[in-house]
């Protein structure tokens, strides 16, 4: 069975902040298209903040729940609490467990999805974060449903997830500032779904090149 360990897995989180503050300036352009420009800014302060907060031989777990913290106090906008939402359940679901396994990352990935819908009033289609995160919990699930191992569930988790964020484009913002440009919010990738895509990949990469090497 594929498994990573719990315990030491924090580097985990901070690959993924290194990733966001190295698009600070492509988020923020996004963003800035059709909406305040500040997204990649606020994003990559959060997740830096958290990094410098989270020792190494943290447990995932207790990296997630620190960046939580720090984003849904510390960040402004809409994308702190959504994020920071999403990071507390997904530390939830895995909880005190030992080890990470295909199982458990799913059901973090899916209490993570479950969090942010029940918070806002999206859905899919709106032009949001959702539309790259719901597909990639759903891609994930089919993936190991389907008797495919960790690695494969995480591929197909990374791709859906840029399929989706690749989808914004062509959609008509309903929810958030940008719903008030109607059809002059199409044509532009949504900041959200960008960042979610972003942090989707990370994990993919990550926790591969973990299985891979153990």
């Amino acid at each position: 069975m594929q498994t990573l360990p719990n315990a030491g897995a924090a580097p985990l989180i901070h690959q993924i902040a290194a990733t966001i503050v190295d698009n600070k300036a492509w988020l923020s352009e996004i963003d800035g298209k059709i909406g305040d420009g500040d997204h990649g800014i606020n994003m990559a302060k959060g997740f830096g903040r958290a990094a410098e907060r989270i020792p190494p031989d943290a447990t995932l777990t207790e990296a997630m729940q620190t960046l939580s913290d720090v984003l849904m106090g510390e960040i402004g906008g809409s994308m702190g609490p959504l994020y920071g939402m999403m990071f507390a359940d997904m530390a939830d679901a895995l909880g005190k467990a030992e080890a990470i396994t295909a199982e458990s990352f799913g059901a973090m990935l899916r209490a993570g999805c479950d969090g942010v819908r029940e918070m806002g009033a999206a859905k899919p289609g709106d032009k949001t974060l959702l539309d790259a995160l719901v597909p990639a919990v759903d891609a994930y699930a089919t993936t190991l449903a389907e008797g495919q191992d960790f690695t494969a569930a995480l591929a197909a988790m990374r791709q859906a997830a840029e399929t989706g964020r690749d989808g914004t484009r062509d959609m008509v913002a309903r929810i958030g500032r940008s719903a008030r440009l109607g059809e002059r919010s199409r044509g532009v990738l949504d900041a959200g779904a960008s960042s979610c895509a972003l942090i989707l990949a990370g994990f993919a990469d990550g926790i591969t090149q973990r299985l891979e090497t153990a």
